[in-house]
């Protein structure tokens, strides 16, 4: 048997939108330890999985590695549509689990077109093969179409840049109980819906931010810089969806991030992905305090839902065997 564990990542955005420049998306984002994801899987003469959202992948893994079939179990999962990336750890996991438990080995980053991840967003991927925050390099422009790619017919991103994040940073992390966020069909229509309007100048802005002020903040591990780029990186992310998504932030991330902004030990908010995930940054020495205020946000804005207070991932997922 084999078992593979991966967790959540945050996306605070894209680099570009517009078809005005060379390249698309650019994913920036990183890594979280936790909310979990266990799969466990062993050989098999069929294809036998306890988790209706695994299966589907199961079974094109079975596919592209060409086996007699596997036994997987999710042990431990979190919310799926939530904007925690739980669909591209759930594929990828089930890919390694599957592929050791068959004796075999698989690269994530090579198969993952196939099992239909890795198309817009890089961060999903990486996040899985090596943890850390990550900016990856998007797609050329060219390539872009009307219509989605087939199924596979893309590569993932490369990643353009990587840095550890520091280990006493803490992410508080507010999941409200509301419709999840958007995602397959529904996604791909928002996100062309976005890109045929997309005002070029933002990505002009973004690329300063990020030159200037996100990357040289991780390299110096400056938590108070960063959390404010991300932040801002956020808000003009959602210049880009507000049509889509009925505003800056997807309600009622907007209500819980302006309550996250206003509290002195959170160094930055934001929406993660689609949402309605919301995210804040603090320390090891914040984090009680950082919960409450998450706490206080979801009352703030009238919903009810979990949150957590979790630290970074440096490392990639972890197989035992």
């Amino acid at each position: 048997m084999a078992t593979v564990t991966t967790a959540a990542r945050l996306h605070f955005g894209f680099q570009n939108l517009s078809l005005a420049h060379d390249r698309l998306y650019g994913g920036v984002g990183l890594a979280l330890d936790e909310p979990r994801l266990v799969v466990s899987a062993e050989a098999s003469e069929a294809v036998d999985c306890d988790d209706a959202a695994a299966e589907p992948y199961v079974r094109r893994v079975v596919e592209t590695l060409d086996v007699s079939g596997a036994r997987v179990t999710v042990e431990e999962r979190f919310p799926r549509h939530v904007g925690l990336g739980s669909g591209t750890q759930l594929a990828l996991a089930a890919l390694i689990a599957v592929a050791r438990a068959h004796d075999l080995t698989a690269d994530a980053r090579t198969v993952a077109p196939r099992l239909g991840r890795g198309g817009r967003s890089g961060i999903g991927v990486a996040a899985f093969e090596d943890g850390g925050f990550v900016v990856d390099g998007g797609h050329p422009t060219e390539r872009f179409t009307a219509q989605p790619p087939a199924e596979g017919d893309w590569d993932v991103p490369p990643v353009l840049a990587r840095h550890d994040v520091p280990a006493h940073w803490r992410f508080l992390v507010v999941v409200p109980d509301t419709d999840p966020g958007q995602s397959g069909s529904e996604e791909d229509q928002s996100m062309r819906q976005a890109i045929e309007r997309a005002d070029p100048g933002i990505a002009d802005e973004i690329s300063t931010l990020l030159t200037r002020k996100l990357l040289p903040s991780i390299a110096t591990r400056d938590r108070s810089r960063f959390g404010d780029a991300a932040a801002r990186l956020g808000r003009l992310n959602g210049a880009w969806y507000a049509d889509e998504q009925g505003g800056v932030y997807r309600p009622p991330a907007g209500t819980i991030v302006e309550h996250l902004a206003d509290a002195p030990i959170v160094a930055g908010a934001g929406q993660s992905s689609w949402g309605p995930t919301v995210w804040g940054l603090t320390d090891t020495d914040g984090a009680a305090a950082a919960r409450e205020a998450g706490v206080d946000a979801l009352d703030a804005a009238g919903v009810d839902g979990d949150v957590y207070v979790v630290a970074p991932r440096n490392t990639g997922a972890k197989v035992d065997e």
